[in-house]
């Protein structure tokens, strides 16, 4: 069938698209649209690609669902809308790179920043979720229907085709997920969410913004600039 997705993604992933489980995905996805709201905007459910071409991937890091409040989703894990107050989690996130790569880049590191994070995506950071769809204000209500199959599919050709990549796993979820990754051609860190519930319990103090950036320069690529 035909997706709208960047180039590389459609190429790597044509055996997925072309497979029933996704057709049959398509279809409930499409209904749902039709019949009341759910996020993201069609045109951002294959944001995460769109800004990072499977080459240019450097670092993974796993969500689980796109944020269901109004205006939030935007098609990229742990991100929201350019205007949108930042979530609880995202909130974490910053304040660990703070503490993690503040000393480092000096400057401006605490003030507010914007919680879109495409400036992380077009460096090299698949921000992606699990389910990249979700009924406004109903959680998890677009799981078990195909998604996570076809992003199973994004880790696997990503771990398989290339090497040296970071993937960044922040809680139980995310961990199951990745855990076939191979190690011994990957950087895999692993941590508790960031959500409020789990940061206390070790996401502060992971460190795992410096960890994937000296990992990037000892292989050669550029770091990630995490502002």
């Amino acid at each position: 069938m035909e997706v709208k997705i960047e180039s590389s993604w459609k190429e790597k992933l044509k055996g997925e698209f072309e497979q029933e489980y996704f057709a049959e995905l398509a279809r409930f996805v499409k209904e749902e649209y039709q019949n009341g709201a759910v996020y993201p905007a069609p045109k951002n459910i294959f944001r995460a690609f769109d800004l990072c071409p499977f080459d240019k991937v450097k670092v993974v890091i796993l969500g689980q669902d796109p944020y269901h409040g109004d205006g939030q989703a935007n098609g990229l894990a742990f991100a929201v809308g350019e205007q949108t107050p930042v979530p609880p989690s995202l909130q974490n996130i910053f304040k660990e790179i703070a503490t993690d790569l503040g000393p480092v880049l000096k400057s401006n590191f605490n003030t507010e920043r914007s919680g879109d994070l495409s400036r992380w995506a077009e460096q090299g950071v698949l921000l992606l979720n699990a389910t990249l769809t979700v009924r406004a204000h109903a959680a998890g209500s677009h799981q078990k229907k195909g998604w996570e199959q076809f992003t199973d599919a994004v880790i696997r050709a990503l771990a398989d085709e290339r090497e040296h990549l970071v993937f960044i796993l922040w809680g139980n979820y995310a961990k199951q997920k990745g855990a076939h990754i191979d190690r011994t051609k990957h950087l895999v860190i692993e941590a508790p969410h960031p959500s409020p519930l789990s940061a206390h319990a070790g996401f502060f103090g992971c460190k795992h913004f410096s960890k994937a950036n000296s990992y990037l320069i000892t292989h050669g690529h550029t770091p990630i600039d995490w502002s």
